[in-house]
């Protein structure tokens, strides 16, 4: 299973060096929602085709599935901090190095996976925190400038989709690695993958400003 999942990383993170600004579009094509449904569409879409996003997502889900009991405690944090930053942003508040908070964060929880994923929600709360707020405050860009309908439909999906991707990770990573006193390598592998994800954002960030 172990070489399976790092062939399988090994492959999509080769393809998000070469692909992975162009792939992180909004689902309406970068153009504001004016409908529910659209703003319904864009909520459900932009995590996933985000792939910064959906990396931190699978990690939300990866870390909440190491947790004895209170596993859903983790992505409730992180979509709550991810509500307050999409509030905050289509509230006119700044928040400087925004690219750098969200791959940061993505690189901040990843290696709290490799590392030490049994640690407790008071010492990994924080770092959920600010990354889910920083993702956050990145997802509402999109709606920037929308009107009420479309921006509450757009807030229900990106609740919903990663409401469901955290907890489908977390319940497939239970069942392909078992809980025990340390993490499998397979998990490790996977949450380190996904840590390299957010190293290339990292990159693509630096030379933004280059």
């Amino acid at each position: 299973m172990s070489t399976i999942v790092r062939t399988a990383l090994t492959t999509a993170l080769a393809g998000l060096a070469a692909t992975g600004p162009a792939l992180a579009h909004h689902p309406m094509g970068g153009a504001t929602p004016t409908t529910f449904l659209q703003g319904l569409l864009s909520g459900f879409g932009h995590p996933v085709l985000g792939l910064d996003h959906l990396a931190a997502l699978v990690v939300v889900g990866l870390l909440a599935s190491r947790a004895a009991r209170g596993w859903f405690a983790l992505p409730a944090l992180w979509i709550g901090a991810m509500g307050l930053g999409v509030a905050a942003h289509l509230g006119s508040v700044d928040l400087p190095g925004a690219e750098f908070l969200v791959a940061g964060s993505l690189v901040a929880i990843a290696l709290i996976a490799v590392l030490n994923p049994a640690l407790p929600l008071a010492v990994t709360g924080p770092a959920f925190l600010i990354g889910g707020f920083a993702h956050g405050h990145a997802l509402a860009e999109s709606v920037v400038g929308a009107e009420p309908m479309p921006i509450a439909a757009y807030l229900i999906g990106l609740v919903i989709v990663q409401a469901a991707i955290t907890t489908a990770i977390a319940f497939a990573a239970r069942r392909l690695f078992p809980a025990g006193a340390e993490a499998p390598a397979g998990y490790r592998a996977a949450a380190g993958a996904m840590g390299a994800v957010g190293v290339v954002f990292l990159v693509i960030a630096a030379r933004s400003l280059a």
